[in-house]
C-alpha cells in the first residue's frame, strides 16, 4: 500500500479552488494522462456521487469509476475507487491563508498488479505525476482561466 502526500498553496479564494477541484469533470484540465470524466449519477450534493474517468497511466490506457465518500463545502473531498487497476482513496483538504487556499492532497493506492513494478517506483512516478498535477492546477487558478465543464459531458464505456 502507498501513502503520498503533497501540497501546495494556491493564489485564488478557497470556494473557487474547491469548486474547481470537487467538480470531476474539470480533471481533464488539470490531471497529466486524464482525457475525460463525467459524472453518472445526479444527487443533490456532491457526496454520494459516482464519476468514471478514462486515461493513461503510466503509459497503459485505463477506466476506472469512482464514489465521492466525503464532500465538505470549502473543507474537504475525498472519493474511493470502485473500479480500475488501483485500488485508491484521495482526500483534498482546503484551508484559507490570506487571500489564498492551502490544497493538501493525500493518496492510498493498492496495485492490482497491472503494472508488472516493484511499488517503490510506482510510488515515485506518481508522486512525480501529483507534482505536475498541482503545479498544472495552480497555473489554471491562479490565471484565472478556467473552462468551465459541460455538465452534460458523457464517457461512452
Amino acid at each position: 500500500m502507498l501513502n503520498l502526500t503533497i501540497s501546495t498553496m494556491i493564489d485564488a479564494p478557497i470556494n473557487r479552488v474547491f469548486d474547481y477541484v470537487s467538480t470531476p469533470e474539470n480533471d481533464f484540465q488539470w490531471q497529466y494522462g486524464t482525457l475525460a470524466t463525467a459524472t453518472i449519477t445526479n444527487p443533490r450534493n456532491r457526496m454520494g456521487i459516482y464519476f468514471r474517468s478514462i486515461g493513461h497511466l503510466m503509459g497503459r490506457r485505463n477506466l476506472g469509476t469512482f464514489e465521492v465518500v466525503e464532500s465538505s463545502r470549502n473543507m474537504k473531498y475525498r472519493f474511493k475507487s470502485i473500479s480500475g487497476p488501483l485500488h485508491s482513496q484521495t482526500t483534498y483538504t482546503f484551508k484559507s491563508v490570506g487571500n489564498g487556499t492551502k490544497i493538501d492532497i493525500s493518496m492510498r493506492i493498492g496495485a492490482i498488479n497491472f503494472f508488472r513494478m516493484n511499488e517503490r517506483i510506482l510510488g515515485r512516478r506518481m508522486k512525480q505525476q501529483m507534482r505536475e498535477n498541482l503545479v498544472a492546477l495552480k497555473d489554471f487558478l491562479e490565471l484565472k482561466q478556467i473552462p468551465s465543464a459541460s455538465k452534460t459531458d458523457v464517457l461512452v464505456s
